[in-house]
């Protein structure tokens, strides 16, 4: 059975039985989705993904817990940036996303959501592999935002390389600066600009835990990553400064089919969790808006993973 995730499922979070209850949702079941062969050219646009992934734009009801925030998502085009801009916006935040320019389109949808949400959305693209362009993505977002609240460093970069031999010095390089060098030069950029109360949301991977074998370089960063959040959220902390980082495991995104995984096990993407399927970018966006908000005052240094029953320290 092959259904469409842009149909709002019958248990969205507005949806109760006759006594009032939300109906219980199998999540074995929530997304039965196929997927057959498919490529991207690199970086992949979630437009041309088949079948669709479901990124809130049907499913995502706010309830107003960011009221007023302002945000900056990098990555925010497509996958789970999209749907955690998505998300903010729905729950009262005005964001920024950052992407690359040939995701354009893609950025322009998540720009038409936001603001059919009523909220400023400032589109800023660029490639934060260079840190001139990443610095300035973020004083962009201050200028175009008239201040930062939240930042979500969310863009990486991930190509899978079957054997070391073949793992380029350009390609670990280009890595490297994406999704480990970006967040320390955007993060440094922004930390002038936090305020008590602030959070800054990192995204890692189930990969910093049990990595794949062709993804040495991904994976590599992705525990860099982990262990940078755990750092500052330790130096930050006296600031009033929250940092937590979030550990998605396989989720259904435009990075799976541009170069981010082996196309011939696309079609069993997610099947070896224990809940065997792969994860759909809206059922990231909770646990970054729980870290945005207030009900996460007490949440620093933190991972928290959502891996579809992977397990992780």
């Amino acid at each position: 059975m092959t259904t469409d995730p842009h149909a709002r499922p019958a248990e969205t979070a507005d949806s109760t039985d006759s006594a009032g209850r939300s109906p219980l949702v199998d999540p074995t079941t929530k997304y039965e989705v196929e997927i057959p062969l498919q490529t991207q050219p690199f970086p992949g646009l979630a437009s041309e993904l088949k079948p669709p992934a479901d990124h809130g734009e049907d499913s995502w009801v706010g309830h107003g817990r960011l009221e007023g925030r302002r945000a900056l998502i990098t990555g925010g085009d497509s996958g789970i940036g999209r749907a955690v801009a998505i998300a903010y916006a729905r729950e009262g935040a005005d964001v920024a996303i950052g992407y690359l320019p040939s995701e354009q389109s893609d950025a322009d949808e998540v720009a038409e959501l936001v603001r059919a949400a009523g909220r400023t959305c400032v589109l800023l693209p660029g490639d934060v592999g260079n840190e001139e362009t990443a610095r300035a993505i973020v004083r962009d977002a201050v200028a175009g935002l008239g201040g930062l609240d939240v930042l979500v460093l969310n863009a990486a970069r991930q190509t899978f390389v079957a054997n070391l031999e073949d793992l380029s010095s350009e390609q670990w390089a280009e890595t490297m600066n994406v999704n480990v060098n970006a967040p320390f030069w955007q993060m440094q950029e922004a930390l002038p600009h936090l305020q008590p109360g602030a959070s800054v949301i990192f995204t890692s991977s189930v990969q910093a835990y049990t990595p794949s074998a062709g993804l040495v370089d991904y994976a590599t960063s992705r525990a860099a990553v982990n262990i940078m959040s755990k750092s500052l959220a330790q130096q930050l902390a006296p600031r009033g400064i929250r940092v937590n980082a979030v550990a998605p495991g396989p989720f259904w995104t435009a990075l799976q089919v541009s170069g981010g995984k082996d196309p011939e096990q696309l079609p069993y993407h997610g099947q070896k969790n224990p809940l065997k399927r792969p994860g759909q970018p809206v059922e990231m966006a909770g646990a970054y808006v729980y870290l945005a908000s207030e009900e996460s005052s007490y949440t620093t240094g933190n991972t928290l993973s959502v891996t579809g029953g992977a397990p992780t320290p």
